[in-house]
């Protein structure tokens, strides 16, 4: 398993700025959980780096249609479910810890990511779990992130809301400059 090889792998698939950074964003929230649980950092930050890769090619067959690609270039069974198992659509289950925490911190990060974009520093850094519950309530905000799958994901996780999103805030904090959520 190689991060140079996945980061090639995504680039050829994916040309959009916006969706080659939310799989940067899950990769860093991955690997923080990854150390965070004692897990292999590198396979979950792979995991989060590739999760959308086919999406903007194949976005009506999404990730169905990337998992035969990943399993030709030679990825982990493991891998190729939890990122099957991140879409309820492909009815693949949830049933690693990888997997879960995938599925949970997905649709977080790119919320994440909307609402500190909008605040006038661009910066994650002034972002709380507050003002992303606040913004969570407003359909109108975001309204392509499914917020269902936020609080679902976080229960897979046996894990209160709040915390979690402030542990993806942590997260991305730490590559906040990569982002583009370092501020103006």
């Amino acid at each position: 398993m190689d991060r140079d090889a996945a980061w090639e792998l995504l680039c050829e698939y994916t040309k959009g700025e916006g969706l080659r950074k939310h799989g940067l964003a899950v990769e860093a929230v991955m690997r923080h959980f990854a150390r965070k649980h004692g897990e292999d950092e590198e396979t979950w930050g792979i995991v989060g780096l590739l999760h959308d890769f086919d999406y903007e090619a194949q976005p009506g067959t999404h990730p169905a249609a990337g998992a035969p690609i990943l399993r030709e270039r030679g990825y982990h069974e493991e891998i190729v479910r939890a990122i099957l198992g991140h879409s309820n659509e492909t009815g693949v289950p949830r049933d690693t810890l990888m997997a879960k925490t995938l599925y949970a911190v997905d649709e977080l990060a790119g919320f994440v990511t909307a609402v500190a974009l909008v605040r006038p520093s661009k910066s994650v850094m002034d972002v709380e779990p507050r003002s992303v519950r606040k913004k969570l309530k407003d359909k109108a905000f975001a309204r392509a992130v499914n917020r269902e799958d936020i609080t679902q994901g976080a229960g897979e996780l046996g894990v209160e809301l709040d915390g979690h999103i402030g542990e993806v805030i942590a997260a991305m904090r730490g590559v906040a400059t990569g982002l583009g959520l370092g501020g103006v």
